[in-house]
């Protein structure tokens, strides 16, 4: 029985535990990514394991590495496929806020230069590396087993102006544009590619503003009235690991609550 792997990156805490977990609940192994938590990330690949179907084969295992850094890259792409011998999905997820939000006429060059390393940058040379890993097997893929998927987590700020984080909604857009790209060059080869866009998500990247998307939602910031969940994440993750959408790629799967609709 083929047992499918994902990995995925920023997979310690928020929404990238929710995604695997969600993964776990569909029997796939998850290689898990994490840059400085180990603890947080080992406590989400036991959580992975109580989630699991009963009596599944499937394994769960913690990698360290800082994607904006192309050796740590090297690194997790070698390690997680000589450790689980094929990655199926690959879920970028790894991302971070702005260490201080400040007005677009005060973004520094430092703060813009750490946001794109790791949330564009990253993602987009982690793709590249997997991507030519998969190309160089294909032709050996075993019998049954389904081509490779991708999965790029932006956000609403790819499309929602926030002159406060500016840096953070550039590099969000770009992941946008990296989707587009790598679906157009890899759909020839079978391999579909999805942006999962979340709206606002309770995590701790949120919880320094919680207060003010408890006005907003209140006030409706969105048709659905309440939070997102990383479980929301994870469950359209899931429905793309599960082959739910076989003949759509560079697609957007908005989980936002609504926000993206435009009302009168």
């Amino acid at each position: 029985m083929i047992i499918s792997t994902a990995l995925v990156t920023g997979g310690s805490r928020g929404i990238g535990r929710g995604i695997a977990i969600e993964l776990a609940k569909a029997g796939y192994s998850i290689a898990l990514n994490y840059v400085h938590d180990e603890r947080a990330a080992s406590e989400c690949a036991t959580l992975c394991r109580e989630a699991a179907p009963a009596g599944s084969a499937a394994e769960f295992e913690t990698f360290q590495a800082d994607i904006s850094v192309a050796a740590d890259r090297e690194r997790l792409v070698t390690t997680a496929f000589k450790r689980f011998g094929w990655i199926d999905l690959l879920v970028n997820n790894a991302g971070i806020a702005a260490p201080v939000r400040r007005d677009l006429l005060e973004t520094t060059e430092q703060s813009f230069d750490l946001l794109m390393n790791t949330n564009a940058k990253g993602p987009f040379f982690l793709t590249q590396a997997v991507s030519n890993f998969w190309l160089s097997k294909l032709d050996a893929l075993a019998p049954g087993r389904p081509k490779p998927r991708i999965v790029t987590i932006s956000s609403i700020s790819a499309h929602a102006a926030g002159v406060n984080r500016g840096e953070y909604c550039m590099s969000k857009a770009a992941l946008s544009m990296m989707t587009q790209l790598f679906a157009v060059r890899l759909a020839p080869h079978g391999i579909n590619v999805y942006e999962i866009r979340p709206g606002v998500v309770r995590t701790d990247m949120t919880r320094p503003v919680a207060e003010n998307y408890d006005r907003m939602i209140r006030a409706g910031l969105t048709p659905i009235e309440r939070w997102g969940t990383p479980e929301d994440v994870g469950r359209a993750v899931a429905a793309i690991a599960e082959d739910r959408l076989p003949f759509s790629t560079g697609e957007v799967i908005n989980v936002d609550g609504g926000f993206h609709i435009r009302i009168l």
